[in-house]
């Protein structure tokens, strides 16, 4: 997927925290309007409130039975892995070498979807009686996927098998290495296939031209999980492998994969695991996350609270250390390795906002906000931290956006940009800058010299100024408006079969027009909104807006955001939390 020989590596998009919320008051919220007729016989033919059933009605489903499996996705509804290509031969190998006592090798990337892809592995081919060693890449020998000093680790090992997790795809080179030393390798992927043919005895990836599996949009983590029940079945095991789902939940939420089709069962499922705890590391993680578990855990949850810490300790440096929480069996251990992610968490987020106050202050100087797109490199930034910052930077200004970390004379970066921005595409355009670049449109990275860096800022505004981004929006468009006639609490729990959501299922944003403002207050800088709307008591919470507070007392509001349950409150009460806020006209 590289666009030069330079090694490959991919980027993803850091969700850490939710985009502050529009400024209230700023600008009038566009109505959707009334439910339709419609929308009215699906609600009846369901079961579900009239303002879900608007909601799906609008989104193109209709009262059948493919929205019942929507509404209910159950793992009996996954796709048959049969037509998938190399699954049986990767299992026959594998399982071979669990029952000769062969040393296997799982080596997987360091970003959560490659950390689960391995501890799924390794736990589950332990737990078959397989002798596995666990490896991760580290940003410090060659960054992303299989490198020559990452082989050079796992050769030392000893192998005569080698599974690679969530790389590998473009690894030939490393591939042929291993096999010219007699290490069969079995590579588990989902990235983009190359033409050239993999020098690995099996190649799982739905993506491969000849892979006759229908759904492509499994994250490494779910092939593990796919693989793994092959070499469960050929081994003759009835191991249970449905405590994985909670790793298989987190690596897909992670990796940003679509969260319909196959994955949507695999990650509700999951997120039900992980609600019920049964892994110390992350029941550890989440209570230093503040997040309870037993309440349930949603995919923004996993996506803004727990991946973000188990892909703290590889952006700093070394990754095993997540791998060892997964991993652990016993709450002291998983305890000190979870105090130790969060210290990594901390320290990242320290040196993230020391360097988004750096980059802001130089654009600034220099109007680079005036540019169609910015480009801002520095000596000394953390490579393993660019990516975050350069989203920050994106959401600030709207701008496309390359953050680069310089080291001497050479640097890499991360680029973001706003939604509909074709990130690739402008790349392909600056390739005379770059020593390379990989990713996608809506994510990518680069290498780039550092002499290089003013001429690639040219030419990285000059594709933006012949590329047309769509207009941001002035507010939070709202999904539907909440229906007077239904109860808000009912509305809450109807929302809840719509999730988990995340890309793919975005989540719906319901309007509430005309509430009066029963109080309204400034919490610690929040705004705290207690409404009345058709004789019901609902609570708004709007991130950083507590300043409105004055502006809407006494007052009736249009407030456009997620309807949820309030778990602290309890009951039947409801929470908004406020994507924009205005007055009523």
């Amino acid at each position: 997927m590289m666009s030069s020989a330079t090694e490959a590596w991919r980027e993803l998009p850091e969700r850490e925290a939710p985009a502050s919320p529009a400024a209230g008051g700023a600008a009038p919220v566009a109505d959707p309007g009334e439910a339709s007729a419609d929308a009215l016989v699906m609600a009846r033919e369901l079961g579900l409130s009239i303002t879900v059933a608007d909601i799906l009605h609008r989104a193109g489903w209709a009262p059948d039975e493919a929205t019942r499996r929507f509404l209910d996705p159950r793992l009996s509804h996954l796709t048959s892995p049969d037509a998938m290509a190399d699954r049986e031969a990767s299992a026959e190998r594998i399982a071979r070498a669990v029952r000769a006592g062969e040393r296997i090798a799982v080596f997987g990337d360091y970003d959560c979807d490659g950390i689960t892809a391995t501890a799924i592995m390794t736990g589950g081919l332990r737990a078959l009686s397989g002798q596995v060693v666990p490896l991760l890449a580290t940003r410090a020998e060659g960054s992303y996927g299989l490198s020559a000093p990452a082989l050079e680790r796992v050769m030392r090992t000893g192998p005569t098998l080698l599974i690679t997790c969530d790389c590998g795809s473009s690894d030939h080179e490393r591939l042929a290495a291993a096999r010219a030393a007699g290490i069969d390798c079995v590579v588990i992927d989902h990235h983009l296939v190359p033409a050239e043919p993999l020098p690995a005895i099996a190649f799982l990836n739905p993506h491969r031209a000849d892979c006759g599996f229908p759904y492509k949009g499994l994250a490494s983590c779910g092939l593990a999980l796919s693989l793994l029940a092959a070499v469960r079945k050929r081994l003759g095991s009835s191991l249970d492998l449905r405590p994985y789902l909670d790793l298989v939940a987190i690596g897909t939420v992670a990796d940003v994969a679509p969260l319909t089709g196959d994955n949507r069962a695999l990650v509700r499922a999951g997120l039900g695991v992980l609600q019920t705890g049964p892994r110390p590391g992350l029941r550890a993680l989440a209570a230093l996350a503040n997040l309870d578990l037993g309440r349930g855990a949603s995919a923004e949850d996993v996506a803004f609270r727990i991946a973000p810490r188990l892909n703290a300790p590889g952006r700093l440096g070394d990754p095993d250390i997540a791998l060892e929480l997964l991993l652990a069996h016993d709450g002291v251990t998983a305890s000190a390795l979870a105090a130790t992610v969060e210290q990594a968490q901390m320290k990242r987020r320290a040196i993230q906002d020391e360097m988004l106050t750096s980059a802001l202050a130089e654009i600034e100087r220099a109007g680079f906000d005036r540019d169609p797109a910015i480009v801002i490199a520095r000596q000394g930034f953390h490579p393993g931290v660019v990516g975050i910052v350069a989203g920050r930077i994106t959401g600030r200004y709207g701008k496309p956006t390359i953050v680069i970390a310089l080291e001497g004379a050479k640097g890499r970066g991360s680029v973001r940009g706003p939604a509909g921005a074709r990130l690739h595409d402008a790349l392909t355009r600056c390739r005379a800058e770059l020593v390379g670049f990989g990713g996608h449109q809506a994510a990518a990275g680069v290498e780039v010299r550092a002499d290089r860096v003013e001429a690639l800022r040219a030419a990285w505004c000059d594709a933006f100024r012949e590329q047309d981004l769509p207009a941001a929006a002035a507010s939070a468009a709202a999904h539907v408006r909440l229906d007077d006639r239904d109860d808000p609490a009912a509305v809450a729990r109807d929302l809840e079969r719509l999730e988990p959501c995340g890309e793919g299922n975005r989540p719906s944003y319901v309007l509430v027009a005309g509430a009066a403002v029963r109080s309204a207050r400034n919490l610690k800088g929040h705004l705290k909104l207690e409404l009345t709307f058709a004789r019901r008591e609902i609570s708004c919470f709007g991130f950083e807006l507590g300043e409105l507070a004055p502006r809407f007392t006494g007052k009736r509001v249009d407030v456009v955001g997620r309807l949820r349950r309030d778990a602290w409150r309890g009951g039947d009460a409801v929470e908004i939390r406020i994507e924009h806020v205005a007055a009523s006209d």
